[in-house]
């Protein structure tokens, strides 16, 4: 059923005076939710409209489009759209979006989760409750923020990516701010990130890691390239690539951060191409380079 506005219900909000009269004014109290976030969109007012859906939160409803062309929306609801999604500037939505074919936003941000069936463009952020998910890639100018992260091709990130449990991702990695993954990381392509690598389980890829900041995992690293940062490199557990491991100048190597030392040829294991210089902790293994 939709949210009737009231102006008493409204001022329990304590909206600011100039949205309020703007709201009065306009003959908005009494009518429905979602028409009173249209008009707002409508008028220019998008920002009043944010404000009603993030005071008032999401609604059941379901609005199903065969395209979406558009300067600005906010629906409270879920968004259903068979073919490709166009909102030059901010498109929110309540619950969750679904798209069969590829989105270009300037900001889009849902209470639940994003799907794609193509690739995702966004300007100033994307983000989402739960997950994001594209068939292609996934390319932010600004932030990213999402609980889990999926993406069939490349991620590109201009800015921060923050996310509460893993990313999957079937190609690079290239972010120019900092990552951090509450579980873990996997690339099928090299993952390079210029800011702190933060992942709470462990860091996978097919190809090199390259780092611009410190790199930090709680369980282990694998690379099949190289691994390298210009500061440290810091692991719960083991650390492994089929390349070299390099910290940055004056920084050290660090394995087995959360084993026991004598579990270490067992847990905290370090292989590479050659014993990685400033190696403090974890147990080189020099007999599976050997072999």
């Amino acid at each position: 059923m939709d949210m009737e506005l009231t102006q008493t219900f409204l001022r329990g909000k304590n909206p600011c005076a100039m949205g309020y009269r703007w709201f009065v004014r306009n003959n908005l109290g009494g009518g429905d939710y979602q028409a009173a976030m249209d008009t707002q969109v409508a008028a220019g007012r998008v920002d009043d409209a944010r404000w009603l859906l993030e005071n008032f939160g999401p609604t059941n409803t379901v609005l199903e489009l065969e395209h979406l062309e558009a300067d600005n929306l906010v629906y409270a609801g879920t968004l259903i759209v068979h073919g490709d999604v166009r909102v030059s500037g901010q498109l929110l939505v309540g619950r969750s979006l679904q798209v069969g074919g590829g989105i270009r936003a300037g900001t889009l941000e849902a209470g639940e989760d994003i799907h794609s069936g193509g690739a995702i463009f966004c300007g100033e952020l994307l983000q989402a409750g739960n997950t994001i998910k594209a068939a292609w890639s996934v390319e932010v100018q600004g932030a990213l923020r999402a609980a889990e992260l999926r993406a069939g091709w490349e991620l590109r990130c201009g800015g921060d990516v923050t996310l509460q449990g893993q990313a999957h991702i079937g190609q690079e990695v290239d972010v120019q701010g900092a990552l951090h993954c509450g579980k873990g990381l996997r690339a099928g392509g090299r993952i390079a990130v210029q800011g702190l690598l933060d992942a709470g389980h462990g860091i996978a890829t097919q190809d090199s890691l390259d780092c611009g900041n410190h790199i930090q995992a709680g369980w282990g690293i694998k690379a099949l390239g190289d691994i390298r940062a210009a500061c440290s490199i810091r692991t719960g557990e083991t650390l492994q690539a089929d390349g070299e491991i390099a910290a940055g100048p004056g920084y050290g190597v660090f394995a087995g951060m959360n084993v026991q030392m004598e579990a270490w040829p067992d847990c905290a294991w370090v292989r590479a191409l050659k014993k990685p210089l400033g190696l403090v902790s974890g147990h080189w293994d020099g007999a599976a380079l050997a072999a």
